[in-house]
């Protein structure tokens, strides 16, 4: 899994920040979570492959998180894509993209599909044979999912050496892949465990845009390997945070410590702080695995 930061900071682009975007490569599947102003400008920065992106997730509709989808939709036309593009966000993201294009007599070459979220509580918005996508359903002036990624179990791995040693035919292989013990043409039968090898452990990213403290997302996001969680303030402006409908790092650390993830990344910062060292300084005095998103930051897992 590779998470890449493109933007992570709150409200307006500035000349070394942007605002909330990422791109999330998991299962060889690459998924653009949010797509705030200069999102495209950022892809290039990063070297991604436009043409690799056929999911787009939209938290909400403040234009920190979304006003960058028409210009990339327009640049994709540019580039000749006809390749099917999937935009999943709120109700109403359909009726102002579709507008934009009908008023500027620019429809894509391609089709276009908008997955419309009005649900409340958490739901599957995407799923194939590798990779299913849930609704975290946020707290925020407007409505606001993030979302939970999640690997799917693979298949059991052969022991190639040890199948090779009892001769088993190739036409076994399947069973043996799928948890399967094999009796021999003697009766005897060999337990699955000695012919096959456990598979990776699938992972979980949780990803948590604008929200207020919000406790009950906790059962949703246990035990995920990687939460980003907004951070918008410090605690010393917790009043700020809760009138605007946002989350302290305090906060935010709070959370990862009670639902227990294994990693914690703050982001969505307010540009009226000059660094942001004070967010995990803070964090870190609540949960001890904080990581700092920063515009053009990549992460491995």
């Amino acid at each position: 899994m590779n998470l890449t930061i493109l933007g992570c900071y709150a409200a307006t682009p500035r000349t070394f920040t942007n605002p909330t975007a990422q791109i999330l490569d998991i299962k060889n599947r690459l998924f653009l979570i949010d797509c705030g102003e200069g999102t495209q400008v950022q892809l290039r920065k990063n070297k991604i492959k436009f043409s690799k992106i056929n999911h787009i997730f939209i938290s909400h509709l403040h234009g920190d998180h979304f006003f960058g989808l028409i210009g990339l939709i327009s640049t994709f036309m540019l580039l000749g894509r006809n390749t099917d593009l999937h935009v999943h966000g709120p109700k109403g993201i359909k009726e102002i993209i579709k507008l934009q294009l009908k008023l500027s007599n620019s429809w894509p070459t391609f089709n276009l599909h908008f997955n419309e979220l009005e649900a409340k509580e958490s739901v599957v918005v995407y799923e194939d044979e590798k990779v299913i996508v849930r609704t975290i359903p946020l707290k925020h002036r407007i409505y606001t999912n993030g979302f939970l990624f999640e690997e799917k179990v693979e298949t059991r791995k052969l022991n190639i050496q040890v199948v090779a040693s009892y001769n088993i035919d190739k036409c076994y292989f399947q069973n043996i892949k799928n948890g399967r013990d094999i009796t021999l043409d003697d009766g005897r039968v060999i337990p699955n465990g000695e012919l096959s090898l456990d598979p990776p452990v699938p992972m979980r990213y949780a990803f948590c845009s604008d929200t207020v403290y919000n406790e009950g997302i906790i059962p949703l996001i246990k035990d995920v390997d990687i939460l980003y969680h907004e951070s918008t303030f410090l605690d010393s402006e917790e009043a700020l945070a809760s009138k605007t409908m946002h989350t302290t790092a305090k906060q935010a650390a709070t959370i990862a410590l009670k639902a227990g993830v294994k990693q914690l990344i703050l982001g969505h910062y307010s540009t009226r702080y000059d660094k942001i060292e004070i967010f995990k300084e803070e964090a870190l005095t609540v949960f001890p695995n904080i990581l700092l998103a920063e515009d053009g930051r990549n992460f491995s897992f």
